[in-house]
């Protein structure tokens, strides 16, 4: 069996963004030469999110939403993890939308269904974070 490990980066220029990151995982696909087995993709940090779904603005825009009525970001004060940084709403943002996937890969290419693609969701960004990409097989 092989293994390959690389990690991508990422400093979105906004606080909240969703990236679709599924060219940059198919390309540590390629590089790593495996044709049957199992990619892992996920987020290094507690405030950031990987995530399949679909690539359409209109969803991102009700993730959004959605995200922001569960979890709002202001008022600080309404969360008791705020205190020398205002990212409660990030923690829980990214427990929502969760950590990591794991796509089959067969015939070296990840194998999705329609419109699949892969996400990374950043909820508390302006800063360099990452995002593990850990593929094995053969």
């Amino acid at each position: 069996m092989k293994t390959y490990r690389k990690e991508l980066y990422f400093n979105t220029s906004v606080r909240r963004q969703f990236v679709n990151i599924t060219p940059q995982v198919a390309e540590c696909l390629a590089e790593s030469g495996i044709k049957e087995g199992l990619c892992l993709v996920n987020a290094m940090h507690i405030t950031a999110s990987v995530f399949i779904n679909d690539n359409e603005m209109g969803l991102h825009q009700d993730f959004e939403t959605w995200l922001e009525k569960l979890a709002p970001e202001q008022p600080y004060s309404q969360y008791h993890h705020n205190g020398t940084e205002n990212n409660g709403d990030a923690h829980l943002k990214r427990t929502i939308m969760g950590r990591e996937v794991v796509v089959a890969v067969t015939g070296g290419v990840l194998d999705f269904g329609p419109w699949e693609q892969i996400f990374y969701g950043e909820f508390d960004g302006k800063r360099k974070k990452r995002v593990l990409v850990k593929i094995i097989g053969e």
